[in-house]
C-alpha cells in the first residue's frame, strides 16, 4: 500500500454530515426527516463512524433523544469545519467565479430595522447569487446558534458576548432618555440621571439592554424606579408616549411617534453615558467562506447611524 493510500480517511463526509444533523436536531428521527432519509440509514451511518473512530460519539435514548459524548463534541467541531470547507470547495470548482451560496445572519431584534435593510437590499444587489436569510433572537440564543452553526454571523450589541467570538465593530450608539411630548422634562436640552432616578421608568427588560440601562444608574450610586417592564422595544415607546413613565433606549427610529401615533421626544443624558458598540460576530472555530468575508466587509463600509442624537 502506498503512503497516499494509507493517508485516506476511513470516514466519509456523509457520516460527518449525519452526525452533525443529529446533534443539531437532537434526535435521529428529526435529523433523518430534515435530510429526507430513513432513521435507520442515519443511525447505521453514525454507528459506522463510531466503529471507524473506535469511540462512542453519542448516547441514544429513545425518550431523551441524542446526546454527544465529550469525544463526540470534539469530533463535531472538526466535522463542521470539514463540511464547510468541502461545501466551499464544491462551489469554487463548480461555480462561475461569482460569490454564491447561503448566509444566515442573526440579529438582536432592536437592531434589525437598522441592519437588515442594507444587507437584504444593497448587499443582495451586489451579489445576487448569495442566498441571504435572517433570524432575530436574543443575544444568548444568537451565541448558541453561532456555536452550533445554525447561523453564520450575528449583529449584536457589544456586551455580554462569547469570550472567543471574532468581531467587527460596525457603529456605536449612545443611550438616550425617551419622554412623552408633554412631559415636564421634554423641553430640556438634556436630562440628568439624578432627575430620572426620581421618576417612574418603563424598562426594556431584555438582555443585554436591561443590564446596560441599570448599570448607567449603578455607576452613579442610583437605583431607578421601575414602574413597568417589557421585553418589547415598541411597547416601551407606546407606554412612554401615554405618560406611564420615561424610557431609556439605545436604538433609534426615524418615526418620532409611537405605534398609536402619540408624539415622543428623545433627550441626551448627563453626565454623558458611554457609547454602546454594535458589532458583527462569528465563531472562531469554523472557516469563513469568501461570501461571508464579503458580507462582513460590506457591513463595515455601510454608513451606519452616528452616536449623536
Amino acid at each position: 500500500m502506498s503512503s497516499s493510500e494509507a493517508a485516506l480517511p476511513a470516514f466519509t463526509l456523509r457520516q460527518l454530515a449525519y452526525l452533525t444533523a443529529a446533534a443539531d436536531e437532537g434526535t435521529i428521527a428529526a435529523a433523518a426527516a430534515a435530510l429526507r432519509i430513513s432513521p435507520s440509514a442515519m443511525s447505521d451511518a453514525i454507528t459506522e463512524l463510531e466503529t471507524v473512530m473506535g469511540e462512542q460519539l453519542c448516547i441514544r435514548r429513545r425518550a431523551h433523544g441524542l446526546t454527544l459524548t465529550p469525544v463526540g463534541e470534539h469530533l463535531l467541531r472538526h466535522a463542521r469545519r470539514i463540511l464547510a470547507e468541502a461545501e466551499e470547495l464544491s462551489r469554487m470548482i463548480g461555480g462561475n467565479g461569482r460569490l454564491a451560496g447561503p448566509i444566515v445572519v442573526g440579529c438582536y431584534p432592536t437592531l434589525a430595522p437598522t441592519v437588515f435593510p442594507p444587507l437584504l437590499q444593497d448587499f443582495a444587489a451586489l451579489h445576487p447569487e448569495i442566498e441571504l436569510s435572517i433570524k432575530e433572537a436574543t443575544q444568548d440564543q444568537l451565541a448558541d446558534d453561532l456555536a452550533s452553526g445554525r447561523i453564520d454571523v450575528a449583529v449584536v450589541y457589544d456586551m455580554l458576548l462569547p469570550a472567543h467570538a471574532h468581531r467587527a465593530r460596525l457603529y456605536e450608539l449612545r443611550a438616550h432618555a425617551l419622554f412623552a411630548a408633554g412631559h415636564p422634562l421634554a423641553s430640556r436640552a438634556e436630562v440628568r440621571l439624578e432627575e430620572l432616578g426620581e421618576l417612574d421608568m418603563v424598562l426594556l427588560d431584555a438582555q443585554p439592554s436591561s443590564e446596560h440601562t441599570l448599570s448607567l444608574f449603578a455607576e452613579h450610586g442610583l437605583v431607578p424606579k421601575i414602574r413597568h417592564r417589557t421585553a418589547s422595544y415598541e411597547v416601551v415607546r407606546t407606554l412612554v408616549a401615554r405618560g406611564l413613565g420615561y424610557g431609556i433606549l439605545v436604538s433609534r427610529v426615524a418615526n418620532p411617534n409611537s405605534n398609536e401615533g402619540l408624539p415622543l421626544v428623545s433627550k441626551s443624558i448627563a453626565p454623558a453615558v458611554r457609547p454602546v458598540g454594535v458589532s458583527m460576530i462569528w465563531a472562531p472555530d469554523r472557516p469563513l467562506p469568501a461570501r461571508t468575508h464579503a458580507l462582513i466587509e460590506f457591513a463595515q463600509g455601510v454608513n451606519w447611524p452616528a452616536t449623536d442624537l
